[in-house]
């Protein structure tokens, strides 16, 4: 199995992470409920160029209850002439720990299009993907969607500025490790309002899309349904900025919004 270059950036840059990696906390209790919906506007300077929902449904995957979570991308206006995108990301997995046990990729970008089903098998560290057979993984891997639910889990309460959460995905059939730094509490303003959020920043790999290996931000809402509420990128094409603009079906009440 190819290992994603990020592991050996992430390898010389191990030794200061180690100091502020923590251990999270996770709360026993989901903070996420069947039938949640969010929707989010993709910018591209002052043009929408594309629309983003993730849904949550509950499903019964092999004798067992699972969270099924898709996030939908798509273009819109001007961006979608000239470069048409529909990208489908699926995971199912489990209400108790979060764990993955099949993930989609379902991907049209212009004339490219792949589509790929991935199997877990966490027992024996195992993955089955059907573009590229089975893989020994890491203990405890996430995928990219389960991952953002898993750190709607987390109780930061006791976080730190520059605390570190460390977690292995699996991706584009590659192992991903991934470390994300919190970077405090802001209130950020959107066209919804403004709300009280929790900031991170992801280590990304510099020269593939990233100039920094700082250049993604997201904002989670600061209560107990850590919803996202905006993701930022800086690339090498430009900066794009995804903002929530439409929720429902929420678990708890949403105290972060400032009156």
């Amino acid at each position: 199995m190819k290992i994603f270059p990020l592991a050996f950036i992430l390898f010389i840059l191990s030794t200061s992470f180690q100091t502020n990696t923590v251990k999270p906390v996770i709360n026993p209790e989901p903070a996420f409920i069947y039938g949640e919906n969010l929707t989010y506007s993709l910018h591209y300077g002052i043009i929408t160029a594309g629309l983003a929902i993730i849904t949550l449904d509950k499903e019964l995957y092999n004798g067992n209850t699972v969270f099924h979570a898709v996030v939908k991308a798509n273009t819109v206006g001007l961006a979608d002439k000239f470069f048409k995108v529909l990208d489908i990301y699926e995971s199912y997995f489990l209400p108790s720990s979060n764990l993955p046990i099949r993930t989609i990729r379902n991907i049209h970008e212009g004339n490219y299009k792949q589509y790929n089903e991935v199997g877990f098998d966490h027992e024996n560290n195992t993955i089955t993907s059907q573009l590229s057979g089975e893989h020994k993984v890491p203990d405890n891997i996430l995928d990219m969607v389960s991952s953002l639910f898993y750190l709607r889990r987390v109780d930061f309460t006791n976080f730190k500025i520059n605390d570190i959460i460390f977690v292995n995905t699996y991706f584009g059939d590659e192992v991903f490790p991934f470390y994300i730094v919190f970077k405090g509490r802001e209130v950020l303003e959107t066209s919804m309002g403004k709300f009280k959020c929790l900031k991170f920043v992801p280590v990304v790999e510099p020269g593939r899309i990233f100039k920094n290996k700082d250049d993604m931000t997201f904002w989670l809402s600061d209560d107990s349904n850590k919803i996202p509420v905006r993701v930022k990128f800086d690339m090498l094409v430009g900066s794009f900025k995804c903002d929530l603009v439409s929720f429902k079906n929420q678990k708890y009440t949403l105290f972060s919004i400032v009156k």
